[in-house]
């Protein structure tokens, strides 16, 4: 197995949790030299606000996009455009990867931002 096959299998158990729960889910999926966030309905169905690193305007504040410094405006940024979607409180996903450095940036920034999990 590879290592996107393992992260994906260690995130299957998360999901089927959050899936059964029927809780809006805010998702981070993280590159080399990006870092993505969604939040996606309850069925799974809907992406409800997305915020990434390689937006333009979130560009231009950012020197490079895979740094925790980064990630961390994604989250406020996340985080504000779930506001202005009316949710309040959402369940983390980190999509099987280690709840550290950039994930835990993005994860705290939205947590700053005004998101419950």
């Amino acid at each position: 197995m590879n290592k996107k096959v393992v992260r994906l299998r260690r995130a299957r158990k998360t999901r089927a949790k959050i899936a059964e729960l029927k809780a809006v889910r805010l998702t981070v999926f993280r590159s080399n030299s990006h870092i993505y966030a969604q939040i996606i309905d309850g069925s799974g169905a809907r992406v409800l606000a997305a915020a990434s690193t390689v937006e333009a305007d979130v560009r231009s504040q950012l020197a490079h996009g895979g740094n925790a410094a980064a990630a961390a405006v994604v989250g406020k940024l996340i985080a504000e455009r779930a506001k202005a979607a009316g949710i309040e409180s959402v369940a983390f996903d980190r999509a099987g990867f280690q709840y550290h450095g950039r994930v835990k940036a993005l994860a705290e920034a939205a947590r700053e931002g005004g998101l419950k999990f």
